[in-house]
């Protein structure tokens, strides 16, 4: 069989060129992962500030059933924050997140898991506490100052 030089220079041409479309589509897929686990752990951790900020409400007016709900939702979010710090996510799109995250993974990671599991222990306790804001002080606003001070650029 005779193939012509042309239309192996025409095969070779197409097959380079799927071959860039696919490294450029992967490439935008990459970037569009990572710019969807930081805005998503930005919300979580906003979410958690705003739902802090009520429970701090809450439990000082004595309404410790809805800030026990609130407590636990505030763990499970941290429990899915763990997964949110992937290596593609270090930086860009306005994160907040210092290296330190990444350098110190176990750490934060233990602080991650604290936060969740001192969140569970304070619903536990919250209704028996003779200080309420001193507790909640103990199990929930000391774990934020922990994280900001260390894994967080200042605003």
């Amino acid at each position: 069989m005779h193939f012509p030089i042309k239309h192996i220079a025409n095969n070779i041409g197409t097959c380079l060129f799927i071959i860039i479309l696919v490294l450029l589509a992967s490439n935008a897929n990459s970037k569009q992962s990572a710019e969807e686990i930081i805005k998503e752990r930005k919300t979580l951790f906003s979410k958690n500030y705003k739902t802090a900020k009520k429970v701090q409400s809450l439990s000082s007016s004595g309404d410790f059933d809805q800030a026990k709900e609130l407590m636990i939702e505030m763990s499970k979010n941290y429990e899915t924050l763990l997964g949110l710090f992937p290596e593609n996510s270090k930086e860009g799109f306005k994160t907040g997140s210092l290296p330190a995250i990444w350098e110190d993974k176990d750490n934060f990671n233990a602080l991650m898991a604290k936060s969740s599991s001192d969140m569970v222990k304070l619903a536990s306790i919250i209704e028996s506490s003779e200080d309420v804001k001193s507790t909640i002080g103990k199990l929930m606003w000391s774990n934020c100052k922990a994280c900001h001070s260390k894994y967080r650029k200042e605003h």
